[in-house]
């Protein structure tokens, strides 16, 4: 007889098709509200503030040029989203969303996790979104994507802290130049 709590490996097809349904729903919804993010930045959609005021927003912020900066955080966010959104290289997609996220907290880190003043911004939703990007990064993007079966597919361990480490480093990297420019 089979303890099911300390079963760690899915065994029947229901559950295989619950996992890969799972991570489908993450991925295409979570990724999917990445990608607008990155829509609002560059374009203006879904009542955003367009390429011009986010390159203003971010030179404001203290990330000069603020036209690179801007540019590039919207292009990650569509970026990242969409790779995560058809589960294509999930790693790097995971990797690009995580960096964006890293420096998002950084922006917010003086309003707190949970603010008491409604007019602050605290870090918590950009927070969320590292968190659901770096768990794809481990468990990868499942059966309904387009790495699924694929030579390139890769998840675990090593590849999910391959991704946290990458976006870390690219994190960073923005950081410094963001404190150097």
């Amino acid at each position: 007889m089979t303890d099911t709590a300390t079963r760690t490996t899915p065994t029947t097809t229901d559950e295989v098709n619950a996992l890969g349904i799972g991570l489908l729903v993450l991925r295409v919804g979570f990724g999917g509200l990445m990608a607008a993010y990155g829509t609002q930045k560059l374009f203006g959609w879904f009542n955003g503030m367009g390429w011009q005021a986010t390159t203003d927003g971010f030179e404001a912020m203290g990330y000069n040029p603020g036209v690179v900066f801007g540019t590039l955080a919207g292009l990650s966010e569509l970026v990242g989203g969409l790779l995560l959104v058809f589960g294509l290289f999930t790693p790097l997609g995971a990797a690009i969303v995580v960096g964006t996220m890293i420096n998002a907290i950084n922006v917010l880190w003086s309003g707190g996790l949970f603010p008491e003043d409604p007019s602050v911004t605290g870090f918590s939703s950009p927070l969320v979104y590292a968190i659901a990007a770096a768990a794809l990064a481990f468990t990868g993007p499942g059966r309904f994507s387009l790495d699924a079966g694929r030579p390139w597919a890769r998840q675990g361990v090593v590849w999910g802290a391959a991704a946290i480490g990458v976006a870390v480093a690219a994190a960073v990297l923005t950081l410094i130049l963001k404190a150097a420019l």
